[in-house]
């Protein structure tokens, strides 16, 4: 076994973060935090819905739904009494670049609840009665996507984005896919994805790192060598507008540029500049279209960074007549970020609510947990929360008013806009000022 060990007094909490990996390729990592009674382990994937081809788009979201539905030692309705059993919520989820598979529990229930964790993970059967019925599950959210508004106008948002990259199509998949996925379809699939090298378990919570990296070795320290990493090329984005016509009272917007990846070095400055622009009711954004022209109920700006690219969007819901209104007053708060440097006031409130955020997004430990996880697998260590706090606070105004101009620029902005609108509603709208 390799193992690491870190450090860290956080709040005047002592924690202690450390890592081990199995003799497999398996990573092991955990935070103690003694003050809690809870633990929360995961299971995580290097793996997610961008790494899949065409023909197999959605595959890495259906085994998610599929490894609730039957192992060699559990059926299906046995996974969910004992889930309820111990008092945690087994539960996962599949984003574009990870899949996660987690629970939280007392730290007595820990052992029982890794145990039937890791048997999900390790020990699917994939039956086809049990994949037909998940089938029309899966089937079930996609329509649930489709009419929800301010999800749909997302899906098609990136779909227009990322034209022809994995990157631009649905998590979900489609129904067309998802007829394919049989089970020797599915289970190719799993066991070429999710071997030890690709995976990494992580605990946070009142447990001991030795003990806890014993138990996880009894359970998938046996697991064959596999499951190698997934290439994957960054897309190609388009300036695109897209009106799509259905009958609804408002008009749902996204206005989108690229900005930097997740992993890139103007990651803090980025999420600063988005606080200014749309992260709060003191945004500039709030303030102007809702608070001061009553434009809008819902309007608010976000990013969507992932390894190698990334998105930053303002969303606004507002009666269709008023939506190049909201347009002209977005563009021109992106014209006055980036001519005008932002005042030091400004851009320290902007810091001040950042930090804020990801401190409170730490005092759980799911959350401990899930960050130890996003930290291994996208950057390969762990940073500590004095360095992301001093990272945020040596964000200036000029590396906003830098961010900005690289990323506003009005040529290359994407709109997309759903509601009673015609077609070619978005075509005569002019976005330079």
């Amino acid at each position: 076994m390799l193992a690491s060990k870190i450090l860290a007094k956080e709040q005047k909490q002592a924690t202690m973060i450390e890592k081990t990996i199995l003799g497999n390729g398996l990573t092991v990592i955990t935070e103690q935090m003694n003050h809690v009674r809870s633990a929360s382990v995961g299971i995580w994937v290097r793996s997610g819905s961008r790494h899949e081809s065409e023909e197999l788009n959605g595959i890495s979201h259906f085994i998610e739904h599929t490894l609730f539905k039957g192992t060699g030692r559990r059926n299906a309705r046995q996974i969910a009494v004992e889930s309820d059993a111990i008092g945690g919520n087994v539960d996962a989820f599949t984003s574009r670049e990870v899949a996660s598979y987690y629970v939280k529990v007392l730290d007595e229930h820990l052992p029982r609840a890794f145990d039937l964790l890791s048997d999900i993970v390790t020990g699917p059967l994939f039956e086809n009665e049990e994949l037909d019925r998940e089938r029309n599950v899966v089937l079930e959210e996609i329509k649930m996507v489709e009419d929800t508004p301010d999800d749909f106008v997302h899906e098609v948002f990136v779909a227009n984005f990322w034209p022809e990259h994995p990157l631009g199509r649905s998590i979900l998949g489609t129904p067309e896919t998802l007829s394919t996925f049989d089970h020797d379809r599915v289970e190719s699939y799993f066991k070429d994805v999710y071997g030890p090298s690709n995976l990494v378990v992580t605990g946070a919570g009142n447990l001991e790192h030795a003990a806890f990296v014993d138990m996880v070795s009894t359970h998938m320290g046996t697991m064959s060598m596999g499951g190698a990493g997934r290439l994957a090329n960054a897309p190609a984005y388009q300036p695109r507008r897209k009106a799509i016509n259905k009958d609804l009272e408002q008009a749902h917007l996204i206005i989108g540029a690229r900005c930097p990846s997740a992993l890139s070095e103007d990651r803090y400055s980025v999420n600063v500049l988005n606080v200014i622009l749309g992260g709060g009711m003191s945004s500039r954004l709030f303030q102007k279209i809702r608070e001061e022209r009553g434009l809008a109920y819902s309007v608010h700006s976000g990013i969507n960074s992932y390894s190698d690219a990334g998105y930053l969007s303002v969303y606004a819901a507002a009666s269709p007549e008023h939506i190049e209104e909201v347009i002209h007053l977005t563009v021109e708060e992106f014209g006055k970020l980036k001519s005008e440097e932002t005042c030091e006031q400004e851009v320290q409130r902007a810091k001040d609510q950042l930090k804020v955020s990801v401190m409170l997004g730490l005092e759980s430990t799911s959350a401990r947990m899930s960050n130890l996880a996003r930290q291994e697998i996208f950057f390969g260590r762990q940073f500590t929360l004095d360095e992301i706090l001093n990272r945020i606070g040596s964000v200036t105004a000029q590396d906003v008013q830098r961010l900005a101009c690289d990323v506003f620029l009005e040529d290359q902005l994407a709109i997309t806009a759903l509601g009673s609108l015609a077609e070619s509603s978005l075509d005569g709208i002019t976005l330079e000022r």
